[in-house]
């Protein structure tokens, strides 16, 4: 996971707890908030409720990932039910885990492409005009309420202005130019940056948002 000291998520949760948390995310826990569970995605409908600008091509958070990558590859053959708290086999996974997910790669075939993906704002930066730099992450709660992903599945977004009316957690589109590039932030460390064209907020076709 990157930087999990830095993801303020369930203080205090020892390493085997944590380390069987980390291999099952998202969908691991039950709390719930406002419309959507704790580690909960967005759907991606067949057609996006809101056309995508000529020139940007729609993908998913999987399109991030490089065919030939294996997020637990190193930790597959561990028996997480046999780890127990302060067992010190579970805190060298983490190390192990940490490390892999801070160095996970970008998938080169998306290098300066034109791409618009849904996702949630992990707020980084705002000033008077609104918010000029944010995180997109695929699931909610992810840096705040649950860990981050890997960092080839956080995407430092950049606006050249001000976006007014987006808070913490809300779900949105964004349309941009992607490039690999590695951002450490207070709130984890991200893969990709993206110039953002525009931001909208998220609608699936049944008008959830």
């Amino acid at each position: 996971m990157p930087i999990l000291h830095a993801c303020r998520f369930l203080p205090g949760l020892a390493a085997a707890t944590l380390l069987a948390c980390l291999l099952s995310m998202p969908a691991v826990l039950n709390a719930q908030d406002g419309k959507y569970r704790i580690g909960e995605r967005l759907p991606a409908p067949a057609k996006s409720a809101v056309p995508a600008r000529a020139g940007y091509r729609e993908v998913t958070w999987d399109d991030l990932l490089p065919k030939d990558w294996d997020p637990v590859k190193e930790v597959r053959d561990l028996n997480l039910g046999q780890l127990r708290d302060g067992d010190r086999r579970a805190e060298e996974a983490m190390e192990i885990l940490r490390k892999l997910w801070d160095r996970a790669p970008a998938n080169p075939q998306l290098e300066n492409a034109l791409l618009k993906l849904p996702g949630f704002v992990v707020p980084l930066e705002e000033d008077k005009d609104g918010l000029r730099e944010f995180l997109l992450v695929p699931y909610f709660g992810a840096c705040i309420h649950a860990p981050p992903p890997p960092a080839n599945q956080i995407i430092h977004v950049v606006a050249p202005r001000g976006i007014k009316g987006v808070k913490s957690m809300d779900p949105v589109w964004v349309s941009g130019r992607l490039n690999a590039a590695r951002s450490q932030t207070s709130m984890g460390e991200s893969g990709y940056r993206m110039q953002a064209a525009l931001v909208e907020p998220y609608r699936e076709r049944s008008g959830r948002r």
